[in-house]
C-alpha cells in the first residue's frame, strides 16, 4: 500500500480538468534544462581536460632529463642505457630541440625543430601514428611536419625545405648556411599547437643547426608504462641518475594549461549552478500555487486528524517528484546531445556557423567525456535545492489552520 504522502504527492499532481498541471510541467522543465545544461558543460569540459591530455601523451614524453647546471648532455648513449635500466622505463632517446626559421620557395614559418636519434624514435614518440601521408622517417635530412605547418608553407611529401639555424641570428659575425631538409611525412594530431608549431627530424640534423658537433644532446625524453603513475617511476630515475640531473613530468612541463582548464571548469560549474538553483525555485512557485489552490483541502485533512508533519511530507514528496522528473529527463536530455554533438556541429556549419574553430580552440573537435560520480554529483546537488525550497510551502500548508482554511469552502 502506498504511504500516505506519497499518495496526496501524486494525487496533487493531476488536476481535475487535465492530465498535468501546466504550472508543474513548467517547473519539470526549468529543472530539466536547468541540469541538461550543468551537465552538458561538465562532460565538455572534462572533455577537453582528457583530450588534452590524450594528445600531449600522444606527442610529448611522459618524463624528461635535463642536464641541471644548464649544459648539454654529454655521453647520452650511456646514459640512456643507465635510464632504461630503471624500473617502469619503456624507452628513452636523446633529443636537440631549437626553434628555426623553415623556408619553402618563398614562404617561411618558424616552428620549433626537435631532432631525435632515428634507432629510438619509435620508442619515445606516436607521431608515426598519426601520419597522413608520407612515410614517417627521421633517417639522414627527413623530417615530419604537422599538417597545419604543410598547409601554411605548401609542403608535401618529397619536398625540400630550407632550415636556417638560429645561431646566424646570435653571432653577429657569423653567418650559417642554410641545411636542407626533405619532407618525408605529414603528421595530424588534431592539435593545433603541434600541427603548426612542430617538426621531427634527425638528431644529427639538429645538431648541425645549433653547433652541437662533438655531440651530446639537449636533453632525455623518457617513456614509461603508466603515464599516469609517472611519479614513483621519475623518483626512482632521480636516485639512479644522481644529483647532476633534473627529471620533469609531462604535467609539470603543461601544469598551467591543466590549472587553466581546473579553475575554469570550477567557475562553469558555480556560473550554471545559479541557472540551476533558478529552476528549482520553480518548483516552491508551483507549490505555493497548490497550497493556494487546495487550501479547502488541506484544512479537511486537519479537522480528520492528519498530522502536520504528514502534511509537510507530502507536499515534501510532491517537490521531490517534480524534481527527480527534472533530473532523469536532463540528464537524458544531455546525454542525447552530447553523443549527437559532432552532428549538431556539422549541421551549424552547413549553415556557415562555425562554433569550434580549431585556429581559436586548438582542436579539431569539440571533446566531451561523462563521468558518472559528476552526474551523481548534480543529480544530489539539484536534490538537495529542491528538498529546502520544497520545505516553505509545506511548512506553510502543515501550519495551516482548519477553521480559516475550510472558511474558504
Amino acid at each position: 500500500m502506498m504511504p500516505f504522502p506519497f499518495f496526496l504527492a501524486f494525487k496533487y499532481l493531476k488536476p481535475k480538468r487535465s492530465v498535468l498541471s501546466v504550472v508543474t510541467i513548467l517547473s519539470v522543465l526549468g529543472v530539466l534544462l536547468g541540469v541538461a545544461i550543468l551537465v552538458i558543460v561538465l562532460s565538455v569540459m572534462t572533455g577537453f581536460d582528457g583530450m588534452w591530455r590524450e594528445k600531449i601523451l600522444s606527442f610529448k614524453p611522459h618524463l624528461t632529463v635535463f642536464d641541471r647546471y644548464g649544459q648539454h648532455v654529454e655521453n647520452e648513449e650511456a646514459l640512456c642505457r643507465k635510464v632504461e635500466a630503471v624500473p617502469g622505463v619503456t624507452g628513452v632517446a636523446p633529443v636537440v630541440a631549437t626553434r628555426a626559421l623553415v623556408r619553402h620557395g618563398d614562404r617561411t614559418a618558424a616552428p620549433i625543430v626537435i631532432g631525435i636519434d632515428p634507432d629510438r624514435a619509435h620508442e619515445v614518440t606516436r607521431v608515426r601514428e598519426h601520419i597522413v601521408a608520407g612515410v614517417f622517417s627521421l633517417e639522414d635530412d627527413r623530417m615530419a611536419v604537422g599538417a597545419d605547418l604543410a598547409a601554411q608553407l605548401g609542403l608535401g611529401p618529397g619536398n625540400e625545405v630550407l632550415l636556417y639555424s638560429p645561431r646566424s641570428v646570435m653571432a653577429q659575425d657569423e653567418f650559417h648556411l642554410p641545411e636542407e631538409g626533405v619532407v618525408a611525412a605529414i603528421f595530424d594530431m588534431g592539435m593545433r599547437d603541434y600541427d603548426a608549431g612542430f617538426v621531427l627530424t634527425s638528431l644529427c640534423l639538429a645538431r648541425e643547426l645549433v653547433g652541437l658537433d662533438r655531440g651530446g644532446a639537449h636533453a632525455l625524453y623518457v617513456m614509461t608504462e603508466d603515464p599516469f603513475a609517472f611519479e614513483e617511476t621519475a623518483k626512482k630515475l632521480r636516485q639512479a641518475l644522481g644529483h647532476g640531473y633534473l627529471v620533469s613530468t609531462w604535467v609539470e612541463e603543461d601544469r598551467v594549461l591543466f590549472e587553466a582548464l581546473k579553475t575554469e571548469k570550477t567557475m562553469m560549474f558555480i556560473l550554471l549552478v545559479f541557472i540551476t538553483v533558478v529552476a528549482v525555485f520553480c518548483v516552491t512557485n508551483t507549490l505555493i500555487v497548490i497550497t493556494v489552490q487546495k487550501t479547502s483541502e488541506i484544512g479537511l485533512l486537519k479537522a480528520l486528524g492528519f498530522s502536520s508533519w504528514r502534511i509537510t511530507a507530502a507536499f515534501v514528496c510532491l517537490g521531490w517528484i517534480q524534481c527527480i522528473v527534472g533530473i532523469l529527463s536532463g540528464i537524458g536530455t544531455a546525454l542525447l546531445v552530447l553523443f549527437n554533438l559532432k552532428r549538431i556541429v556539422n549541421f551549424l556549419a552547413n549553415l556557415d556557423i562555425e562554433v569550434f574553430p580549431k585556429q581559436i580552440y586548438g582542436l579539431d573537435e569539440i571533446p566531451w567525456d561523462t563521468s558518472p560520480g559528476e552526474i551523481l554529483q548534480v543529480a544530489l546537488f539539484v536534490m538537495a535545492f529542491c528538498t529546502l525550497s520544497s520545505i516553505l510551502p509545506a511548512w506553510r500548508a502543515a501550519r495551516m489552520d482548519p477553521v480559516e482554511a475550510l472558511r474558504h469552502e
